[in-house]
């Protein structure tokens, strides 16, 4: 294990201090303290400052066909944008028939979303998997009823051509990169990259105010369908500052980005991407992921590409840490301009936090600072950050910049709300989502909570403490903090699960629903690539596996609300059509549990079932 007295590589982030009072029936008031700079009008209107003083430098490269680089410069993407935008114009796009991008992360799909908001129309990416992976398309045809598109973008006219003809009006307009669909008529984006410019597109953006709408994003939360996140300019470019405000060796020099993360989410599409036009960067597209099947991508990238700045989600990190250690070209590369890492969504396994110590210690003699932080899609999503090394599972830090926030008491917990030039007006066509989305004083209600990392020292920032609404009852009356019950199983269980569902409102004990990591499953079975998700699960060496790591942690409970008594491994991944998983990969517990009700009882029935792994706690 590398020793945590390694030195840290010196990295310059700027100050988080914050001042709290008290308010009427334990409300608590944080602010933060520290300046917020004025923001860019918008996004196209930095990088087109950016394209004056850097013309040539390199902002946006992806992987062609022959698997080279396809790079465009500063001054390369704003010449393209004015021709789009009068396309854009032409087909009459507005906020009340937004362009809708259907597929996914490519340089056409960036410039397109530009040209809009620089021509003042907001424009609305939504997961891939709704077209490709759903099979009934209702998420997707619920976007289209709602937005009423005028302007329809999927780089593969083939692929995405079912869902189109299932969902899409003949009379919109469907631009596509490649592949023309036999069942429609498409114009390709190169056609419209030579759209003849007139004067419409210079008063369209003399039009754009910080208040202009600059995209939908679409998130589901845990019910029902997705709702569309109004995006302002404001919001994106506020933003911006908050997180050069925290992150201030930004400023030093055009950070490098090598990313995955969808762009229809908000960290993806509008922090990272954001990270590196905001501030003259480059940004290379990796069409890699973090699965076993496209994690080679990656690995080819991160040995071409040399980040200064680095986000992923824990999986991600884990298969890092797997190729690190056959693979020190990789290690050598990923280390050597690296500045920062940084992680969001589940935390992060302690023994990915020590492989990649070591491996950056085999470097450089030294550790990359990691850093996490905490926001939503109405957040734009920058809201809170730690600018010191995260050591503590669910740390989130201080408020940003420019952020006001407040804690309200929610039975045992402190509810969270913020408010700030960030923070969404509300969703589009939805006032009664909006109305419930907001308190009485403007604050917009998360419905996560939060507790102080110290309670006699507010510098210390906060910790993520659940969603106020997971918290279940025994049928003793006990409650059960979910997010801690949770992250427990999912760090005792590493790297051999995915997810967890929790079971036990009004029930005697807690149990668990355990999506497996079929992959990582399948290695320490030893087993090929012909066997089954039920056969891999059934193995006994993974059985035991699961056994004993989940023995250890009933060890470790210091009582009912904390005692995991039986589990049960599932042989079928959440589906995307019945709700049980977002696009973005996080579970929907309610829909899990309605869906596979049958399971549930199984957990609970008496005596224990085959397959139902039991746990009991040492007696005290």
């Amino acid at each position: 294990m590398v020793q945590a007295s390694l030195p840290i590589r010196p990295v310059r982030l700027g100050q988080m201090r914050a001042e709290m009072r008290r308010g009427s029936d334990g409300v608590l008031y944080i602010r933060s303290i520290e300046p917020l700079a004025e923001a860019a009008h918008s996004i196209p209107d930095e990088i087109a400052r950016w394209a004056e003083r850097t013309p040539n430098a390199i902002m946006i490269a992806d992987r062609g066909p022959d698997g080279n680089w396809r790079k465009l410069t500063y001054g390369q993407v704003m010449a393209k944008l004015a021709p789009l935008a009068q396309a854009l114009l032409d087909a009459e796009v507005s906020a009340e028939r937004p362009l809708l991008i259907l597929s996914g992360n490519e340089i056409e799909h960036q410039l397109l979303g530009l040209a809009a908001i620089w021509a003042g129309v907001p424009y609305a990416p939504v997961s891939a998997a709704y077209s490709l992976v759903s099979t009934d398309y209702g998420k997707l045809r619920h976007i289209v009823d709602l937005l009423e598109p005028g302007m329809v973008y999927a780089s593969d006219g083939a692929r995405f051509a079912p869902a189109i003809d299932a969902v899409i009006d003949p009379a919109v307009p469907v631009i596509i990169r490649h592949s023309k669909p036999a069942s429609r008529a498409c114009r390709l984006f190169s056609e419209l990259e030579s759209t003849p410019v007139t004067g419409a597109v210079a008063s369209a953006h003399e039009a754009v105010t910080p208040d202009t709408i600059a995209k939908f994003l679409f998130t589901s939360g845990s019910t029902g369908m997705p709702k569309a996140v109004i995006t302002t300019n404001r919001m994106m470019t506020s933003n911006q500052e908050m997180i050069r405000s925290a992150l201030a060796f930004l400023q030093d020099e055009p950070p490098v980005l090598l990313d995955w993360m969808p762009w229809n989410h908000v960290a993806g599409g509008s922090h990272n991407t954001g990270i590196a036009f905001y501030n003259g960067g480059s940004f290379y597209i990796d069409e890699g992921q973090p699965t076993p099947a496209k994690i080679g991508a990656t690995i080819r990238n991160l040995i071409d590409i040399q980040p200064t700045f680095y986000s992923n989600v824990p999986k991600g990190y884990e298969f890092l840490v797997e190729h690190f250690k056959t693979n020190p070209e990789l290690r050598k590369s990923f280390f050597s301009k690296l500045k920062l890492m940084q992680y969001a969504g589940a935390s992060l396994s302690q023994y990915v936090w020590d492989g990649l110590a070591e491996a950056a210690s085999i470097e450089s003699g030294e550790r990359i600072m990691m850093i996490t932080g905490y926001g939503s899609t109405e957040t734009a999503p920058f809201a809170f950050t730690t600018t010191w090394p995260v050591e503590r599972a669910g740390m989130v830090g201080l408020p940003a910049a420019g952020m006001d926030v407040k804690l309200v008491p929610n039975g045992d917990k402190m509810e969270l709300r913020l408010r700030g030039p960030n923070v969404t007006p509300g969703y589009w066509k939805n006032p009664e989502k909006t109305s419930e989305a907001f308190d009485e004083e403007g604050y917009y209600k998360i419905g996560d909570a939060l507790k102080f990392a110290d309670p006699d020292d507010l510098s210390q920032g906060f910790v993520f403490d659940g969603r106020v609404s997971e918290d279940f009852k025994l049928t003793t009356g006990t409650w059960v903090n979910f997010a801690g019950v949770r992250g427990g199983i999912i760090s005792a269980c590493a790297p051999l699960i995915r997810d967890v569902v929790l079971t036990g409102l009004d029930r005697n004990f807690i149990g668990a629903m355990i999506f497996p990591d079929f992959d990582a499953c399948r290695r320490l079975a030893n087993l090929g690539p012909d066997e089954t998700n039920a056969e891999i699960v059934a193995h006994p060496a993974v059985m035991g596996a699961f056994q004993g790591k989940l023995d250890a942690l009933a060890q470790s409970a210091t009582g009912s609300a904390s005692h995991v008594a039986r589990a049960v491994l599932l042989t079928d991944p959440p589906e995307i059509d019945k709700s049980e998983v977002t696009d973005k990969g996080s579970i929907n517990q309610r829909a899990v549990l309605a869906a596979r009700a049958d399971l549930v009882e199984r957990l609970y029935a008496e005596p224990v079932a085959d397959g139902v792994l039991s746990f009991s706690r040492r007696s005290k």
